[in-house]
């Protein structure tokens, strides 16, 4: 049966010359529409078997390939976020359609709601994405070119001492602890969040960062000063894995209510 109806949609179901058999929704309660993308879906595969054409590939196959590809990569997390965002602006669309303009459409979007930087990090998925599929998988002939938008050069704000100070004076104590252990140490949220007792050596006065735990892939080994000691010495006994804890239980999140609003306390 080449189109059925399933609550209210239409699905296609054909053969192709090949052999292959696609199975998939019309997204529609229109026949005539269902019927249209029917017709459209086997003239290219009839071309892909009969001229040797590419198969006509779309963004949902190429994110789902690059998620099965990266599960093992540390930016995992970060980018099946992202790829959620893009989702409804990028759903269904051919891969060959996406040009410049499209790209360049979808980032203002996201530049609208966020910094350059955050939107660009999202011009960078899809810019790798496109690649891998122009590359690697062979889905498409080129990718268009990605523009970013222009960043600082350098960070434009840090915490002086006297702000540190005051932003500690704002925090709840499982949260202060957090943030003098990320001062001493230098490391990211996510490391110290996660920080297991297994990392650390206090005979030593030594933590050290896994590579699959890095932003780098690089193990880091991270010398532990007298403040970073003291916070260790003051969680010691509250958790049997995890050093930073809230009511017995592994913090989550530190991006918390507590947070936000000790960073926006007067005079920070």
């Amino acid at each position: 049966m080449a189109l059925y109806k399933r609550k209210k949609i239409w699905w296609i179901d054909f053969t192709t010359p090949s052999g292959e058999r696609v199975r998939t929704s019309a997204c529609s309660g229109d026949r005539a529409q269902a019927q249209e993308l029917h017709d459209k879906l086997k003239a290219e595969a009839w071309r892909v078997a009969k001229l040797g054409e590419k198969p006509v590939r779309t963004w949902d196959e190429a994110a789902l390939k690059w998620l099965e590809e990266s599960s093992h990569k540390a930016t995992y997390a970060e980018d099946k976020a992202k790829l959620r965002w893009l989702q409804p602006h990028l759903s269904m669309r051919r891969l060959d359609s996406l040009t410049r303009e499209v790209i360049a459409e979808i980032a203002g979007k996201k530049a609208g709601v966020s910094s350059n930087s955050t939107a660009n990090r999202y011009l960078a998925l899809i810019r790798a994405i496109l690649r891998k599929a122009w590359l690697e998988w062979e889905w498409l002939d080129r990718a268009p070119k990605v523009s970013l938008y222009p960043e600082p050069k350098r960070r434009v704000r840090w915490l002086t001492l006297e702000q540190a100070l005051r932003l500690l004076a704002e925090l709840p104590e499982h949260q202060r602890n957090m943030v003098v252990f990320a001062l001493a140490t230098g490391l990211r949220q996510a490391n110290v969040r996660d920080l297991r007792w297994d990392q650390i050596d206090m005979a030593r006065k030594t933590a050290w960062i896994h590579p699959d735990e890095a932003k780098a892939g690089m193990g880091i080994g991270v010398p532990l000063n007298g403040d970073a000691m003291g916070i260790l010495e003051r969680c010691k006994g509250e958790h049997p894995e995890r050093v930073f804890t809230f009511r017995g239980e592994p913090i989550a999140y530190a991006n918390t209510r507590a947070w936000r609003e000790a960073v926006i306390a007067p005079a920070l």
